[in-house]
């Protein structure tokens, strides 16, 4: 489709493929701190925001990591006789790693969560599902050059990431399945929303690349409207496996449906053609309302910015034979933050990655930022952290054989129980609560011992 800018008479043409933050403060009110009262890592700044100076306590959170060290090891000489397995049974050394678990990186889908926030803010429904499809897209930005493998969990392996502060939300995932490997995700925000989701990764390799298909839907329930959103997530494939520079392409549709109102909106990933003239890494869509009409028109790219224009006329429903909407001069969404200095010596990592590892007081005795060998690999200790690695698989291999030694006795997660949604009929994990109380009395004496 094309969609002209009718506020000038012609020249803005957006092509589109047809497919039918708050001040940190300390907690608990008012606060004395005397100087020194204070870990290291917080620090006092002054904000004028209110229209008079305020002086207030704010955390520092580092912004680097150990640099990657290159050791010479070849991809292929590793997976060649893995071909058509599945990515997770294929035993890895680090070296193709980098020091994030999936359950991290999991969390990475909210370093634009303030998205949510102007969404949650939003009057119009058909407004606020243009920011929701923005935040679906921007999740893909911190992909780009990310070609590193995460760490797979281990069974029972939690994560939590504790933004109350800085950015209204906290969200907890755990690991609720080994095989296949399954994470259940649930994020509770402050500031108007809340979100869920069950992930299965499905991958492939097919000889020159290896596709990684996220099976699952994701939830998103704004608290003052109750306007519930769902959607799922795109193939990504990492290209140039036997030769050349590794780079990574998202290529699918994301169907984005209001249950409430019943709008929805299509966002096409295209995937890369050498052929093609359009821009890498594009994505476009339409949102429409109930009775399928288009109201407006979304363009930009996964890894750089998301706008969106208002259509100005719309006569009859969008369908495959309409190709040109008038549209208003586009207001852009979505923007990505540059990546930090010397990223590309840090696995690519954006600000909000390289936080996602720092050491934590107070986290469960099974969150990621504990794992052995991660720490060690982040530590440049590559070595020491592969056969760490091994070590927490053997022990894992154990504890499962344990379990199948024991009549009717499965898994069961500790922090999330299956739920049959009535929204959309599927049964999936959903956060039973529990968690951020054991934090807060320091009780985790209901937790596995995993590392």
């Amino acid at each position: 489709m094309e969609f002209f800018n009718a506020a000038n008479d012609s020249s803005t043409v957006i092509t589109v493929t047809d497919c039918s933050h708050a001040p940190h403060r300390l907690s608990g009110g008012n606060h004395s701190v005397a100087s020194g009262a204070l870990p290291n890592n917080w620090s006092q700044e002054e904000d004028g925001s209110l229209g008079y100076s305020v002086q207030q306590w704010r955390r520092v959170r580092r912004s680097c990591i150990p640099e990657k060290p290159n050791p010479s090891l070849s991809l292929w000489s590793v997976i060649k006789t893995c071909l058509g397995k599945e990515l997770c049974k294929i035993p890895m050394p680090v070296n193709f790693n980098e020091p994030l678990s999936m359950l991290q990186r999991l969390s990475e889908d909210l370093e634009y969560s303030e998205l949510l926030d102007r969404a949650a803010g939003c009057h119009s429904s058909v407004e606020q599902l243009c920011y929701v499809a923005a935040f679906s897209a921007s999740s893909y930005s911190t992909t780009a050059h990310r070609t590193g493998k995460p760490f797979n969990p281990l069974l029972g392996e939690t994560y939590e990431l504790d933004r109350l502060e800085e950015s209204g939300y906290r969200s907890l995932c755990e690991q609720v399945s080994h095989h296949p490997p399954a994470a259940a995700h649930h994020v509770f925000s402050q500031r108007g929303w809340t979100l869920w989701q069950e992930i299965t990764i499905d991958s492939k390799f097919h000889g020159k690349c290896i596709s990684v298909m996220p099976l699952g839907t994701i939830h998103l329930q704004f608290h003052s409207s109750g306007n519930h959103y769902t959607w799922s997530k795109v193939t990504s494939t990492v290209h140039n496996i036997i030769l050349g520079k590794l780079w990574i392409d998202q290529s699918g549709d994301i169907n984005i449906v209001n249950h409430v109102t019943k709008e929805s909106c299509r966002l096409k990933f295209s995937p890369y053609s050498y052929f093609s003239r359009d821009a890498s890494r594009k994505v476009t869509g339409v949102v429409t309302d109930s009775e399928n009409r288009a109201r407006f028109v979304l363009s930009g790219t996964w890894d750089d910015k998301i706008e969106s224009a208002k259509i100005v006329e719309s006569s009859g429903e969008a369908s495959e034979q309409r190709t040109v909407y008038p549209t208003e001069a586009p207001k852009q969404l979505w923007k990505k933050y540059p990546l930090p200095e010397n990223a590309e010596n840090m696995y690519y990592f954006s600000s909000l990655a390289l936080t996602l590892n720092e050491p934590e007081d107070g986290v469960g005795p099974t969150d990621s930022r504990l794992r052995p060998d991660q720490r060690l690999m982040e530590a440049g200790l590559w070595d020491e952290a592969s056969a760490e690695k091994q070590r927490l698989e053997e022990q894992q291999r154990e504890r499962r054989r344990r379990r199948r030694g024991k009549e009717n006795e499965g898994y069961h997660p500790l922090w999330f129980e299956r739920r049959t949604d009535c929204i959309t009929g599927e049964t999936s994990y959903v956060y039973k609560g529990g968690y951020w109380e054991a934090k807060e009395s320091q009780d985790w004496s209901m937790c596995p011992d995993i590392f």
